[in-house]
Order: C-alpha cells, then structure tokens, then sequence
C-alpha cells in the first residue's frame, strides 16, 4: 500500500521557515504543497520568490500552491486582438500605476457574477497592502473622467512579475491594463509574468503552459536580478 500524502504544515510564529519542495506539491487537488503558516511580508517575499503563491477561501486555512503546469506570459508574447487594438488606438482612458492599490483590490474582491463570496478576504488584502507599501505589490489602473473602471495587479520579485487577480467594470479595461503592464515589463527586462492556472481566456491573450520544473528553472534565477525598484510609473513612451 502506498505511503499517504501528507501536507506541509507551516508554523506561523516562524516566517522565514523554508517550503518544501515544490515535486513534493500534491497532484490533486493540482499543486498544493504547504497548509499553514501566515501571510507576512518575509513568508510571501520567501513563496513568490520560489514560484509559490497563497490561494484560500476565508473559511480555510492558508493553503501554499506550486501547480504543475504553470501558466505563464511572456511579456512580449502578448496577443493583441483586433479589437483590442482598436481599443487601444482610442486612447479614451487614463493608465495609472501604483496611485490606488486599496481601490484595485476591492474591485478585485469584488463578488464576480455567478459567484458568491471572494477568495480576496480581509487578511490577504491587508498582507498585500504591507506589500504595496513595502514596494514588492504594483497595480495597473484604467480610469476614465477620475473612475476606476479596471485594472490588475500583482507582486513584483526581481525580473519575475506574480500577477494576481484583475477586473474590469467596462468591456476591455483588464485587457488594457495587461498590455500597458506587458510594455513596461518587456522595456525593464522582465521575464515572464506569471499567470498561475491556465485558463482559455489567459490562452487567447498569449499565455501558455509550461511544466512546472521548466517554470522554476527559469523563474528562480530571474527572481534574484534586479527589478524595477521604486513606485511605479506609467510611461507612453514604451509603445512607441
């Protein structure tokens, strides 16, 4: 008979305790490999930085992910569609970065239609906040006439950006605000951003697939470079 699985259990009065390792991560459900622990700035900056992200419900306990396969954008395999372009071309909105992280995080949380509840409760919200105003977090804005109608955001280690969740409240404004974060990230040198789960949507703007050791060789290492230090600033120049 063989040997149970067991969950790493992570112990949440030590947050610079090391993970296990990411083959250790369960095959169903698809890359859960630590239960524990807490969401303190050395604990995400310590899980990121090895290809590993928080995802739970409010009800749970924290749950650690490393899924096999990953999913992954190159910054500069973007796929811009008709439509987007021409969207794009209307210049009819305002991009921000980093001005209204509170404000992208609710529009995050927010109950999407179909759904109840959020994965984006109180705790993680708070612990990306200490991100964001430790430098680790960005967000990418959509504005239009001073309203927040979309954006995206996630955590930045190295040359490695972690995207997390996005929203729109009109048609395409997600879309925008990945495509002005794909421009900077390719003029900064970024690697890859990270779209954790695949998903068709994700598929038809660009991103693949890559089995998880290949997605950890190339991720590790471009953690440890430097990155884009600083708040953010949105640029126009990069499209040009």
């Amino acid at each position: 008979m063989d040997n149970p699985i067991r969950l790493h259990w992570l112990d949440p009065r030590d947050p610079r305790q090391p993970f296990p390792p990411a083959h250790l991560a369960m095959r169903e459900p698809n890359g859960l490999l630590a239960i524990g622990g807490d969401l303190s700035t050395p604990r995400l900056l310590n899980a990121y930085a090895q290809g590993i992200f928080p995802w739970y419900n409010a009800d749970e306990p924290i749950l650690w992910w490393c899924p096999d396969p990953r999913a992954v954008l190159p910054p500069e395999q973007l796929h811009v569609s008709r439509s987007l372009a021409r969207r794009i071309r209307r210049r009819d909105v305002e991009i921000r970065f980093d001005s209204a992280f509170d404000a992208v995080l609710a529009g995050c949380a927010a109950p999407r239609q179909g759904t109840r509840g959020t994965w984006l409760g109180a705790d993680m919200q708070r612990a990306y906040r200490q991100l964001f105003a430790e430098g680790h977090a960005h967000c990418i804005e959509v504005w239009r006439d001073d309203r927040l109608i979309g954006g995206l955001y996630g955590v930045a280690i190295g040359q490695m950006f972690y995207g997390e969740s996005m929203f729109s409240a009109e048609t395409d404004a997600s879309k925008l605000a990945l495509y002005w974060l794909c421009l900077h990230l390719r003029a900064w040198g970024y690697v890859l951003l990270d779209c954790q789960v695949y998903s068709p949507h994700l598929g038809s703007l660009g991103a693949v697939e890559l089995p998880r050791d290949l997605f950890l060789e190339r991720a590790r290492p471009a953690a440890q470079r430097a990155g884009h230090p600083g708040r953010w600033k949105f640029d126009p120049t990069v499209a040009e």
